[in-house]
C-alpha cells in the first residue's frame, strides 16, 4: 500500500498495479472502512482498479490522524488476509441477449478474434466479473477481467448513440451502458433488466467489489423482461 498526497485536502491510496480479484475487495474494504471512521471529513471517496482517491474537509491534525488510521487499518487487513472471501460480496446475475439485432459487433469479435458467435457468447457468459471502478456515466460498472479470447480494443471512431442496456467489450474488461450514451466500445448483446433502484443513493446496483454473472436469454425473454431491439 502506498499514500501519496495529491492537494491541501486530497490523497491517493494504492494497493499496488495487478488488477485481480483480492484487490478489487480490498478497495471494496477499504471505501467501507474510511467512510465509516471518517463520515463527517470525507467529501469525495473515489474508487479504481487498484486505487482509490481521498478528498477531504481540510482541519488542524486530520491528515496525519487519516494516514495513521490508514496504515493501522492495512495491517489488521494483511493479518486477516484468510478471511477475504467471495461470500461478502454481492453477485449480480444479469440476463442478456447475444444476438445482432442488439449486438452489431457480435460478429465482428467473432471474425476479429477467428471464433464462432456461439463461442464469442460462451467465452463472455461462462466468467464471473469484479466491478472494479463505476465512473463515464452514472452507473456504468467497469468489469474484469475478459478472457484473453475475446479481448479487443475500442472502436477508433466511437458511436454517437448506444441504447441503454448494450453490453459491451473493451480490451480487458465489459460493461452495460445503463442509459442511451455514445460509446466506443464493442457491443455484443443487451441487458434488459434496469441497472438502477429508485429512491435510493446512489442509484447504481452496483458498488465496488460487487460480482457479475451474464446469462444468455431468448428472444422471448428478452421481450418478457422489457428488451428493445436496435433502431438502427
Amino acid at each position: 500500500m502506498k499514500i501519496s498526497p495529491l492537494t491541501e485536502n486530497a490523497f491517493m491510496v494504492e494497493f499496488g498495479q495487478e488488477i485481480c480479484s483480492e484487490t478489487t475487495l480490498i478497495i471494496s474494504e477499504f471505501v467501507a472502512f474510511f467512510k465509516s471512521s471518517f463520515q463527517h471529513d470525507c467529501i469525495d471517496i473515489t474508487p479504481s482498479y487498484t486505487k482509490v482517491m481521498v478528498q477531504y474537509r481540510p482541519r488542524p491534525n486530520l491528515y496525519p490522524k487519516m494516514i495513521a488510521a490508514i496504515e493501522l487499518w492495512h495491517v489488521d487487513q494483511q493479518s486477516n488476509l484468510t478471511k477475504h472471501s467471495g461470500a461478502k460480496r454481492k453477485l449480480h446475475k444479469l440476463p442478456v441477449y447475444y444476438h445482432h439485432d442488439v449486438a452489431p459487433d457480435l460478429s465482428v469479435v467473432a471474425k476479429e478474434k477467428g471464433l464462432t458467435q456461439q463461442q464469442v457468447i460462451a467465452y463472455h457468459s461462462n466468467k464471473t466479473y469484479d466491478v472494479g471502478a463505476i465512473g463515464f456515466t452514472a452507473g456504468f460498472a467497469f468489469l474484469s477481467s475478459v478472457d484473453d479470447e475475446i479481448t479487443i480494443q475500442r472502436h477508433a471512431s466511437p458511436r454517437l448513440q448506444i441504447p441503454a442496456g448494450s453490453v459491451g467489450i473493451a480490451d480487458q474488461q465489459t460493461a452495460i451502458y445503463p442509459d442511451q450514451s455514445p460509446g466506443g466500445w464493442h457491443i455484443i448483446g443487451n441487458c434488459p433488466q434496469s441497472l438502477f433502484i429508485e429512491d435510493r443513493y446512489p442509484l447504481s446496483i452496483f458498488s465496488i467489489g460487487d460480482r457479475v454473472q451474464f446469462v444468455s436469454i431468448t428472444r422471448e425473454a428478452f421481450f418478457d423482461l422489457g428488451g428493445r431491439l436496435w433502431q438502427r
